[in-house]
């Protein structure tokens, strides 16, 4: 039974709980950890547009970033500006946040994906022009690599 006094209780609980829209099924997005060469500015600003799209994002120097990559079995000519470890993937240069989140909703066995360079127009390299062509590449774990988008 209700009496007035839950009621009232209800109601004042609900108007102190913050309102957040949460859409059927979503979830939250996983926390993107990059690594860059000491000092790299495009680094940081490839970092705000993965926060923009949603996503948890810190940023660390390392100045053994080519050796991260070996490790991590990135191919050398895939190497981008940065490195990032989201949810069990090598993100590596400056892929679009859209295609991150298409690749952990596709849950596909892979290594990651790369921009290799730092193509102009992608993701923290916008110089408020036209930009350049460029592709983001799937990264097998086995070596292969397809094109994954282009741009």
């Amino acid at each position: 039974m209700i009496t007035r006094r839950h009621l009232l209780a209800g109601i004042a609980a609900s108007a102190v709980m913050p309102v957040f829209p949460v859409a059927a099924g979503a979830t939250a997005l996983p926390e993107v950890t990059a690594f860059r060469q000491p000092g790299c500015g495009c680094c940081e600003v490839w970092v705000e547009r993965m926060k923009a799209a949603g996503f948890s994002a810190t940023m660390a120097d390392d100045e053994a970033l080519g050796d991260r990559r070996a490790k991590l079995g990135v191919p050398a000519d895939l190497g981008g500006c940065h490195l990032a470890l989201v949810d069990g993937y090598v993100i590596e240069g400056h892929v679009p946040p859209a295609d991150i989140i298409r690749l952990l909703e596709a849950k596909l066995d892979a290594l990651g994906l790369s921009v290799p360079g730092m193509p102009a127009g992608s993701p923290g390299m916008e110089t408020g022009g036209t930009g350049e062509p460029y592709e983001v590449v799937l990264m097998g774990r086995d070596g292969s690599r397809s094109v994954y988008a282009r741009y």
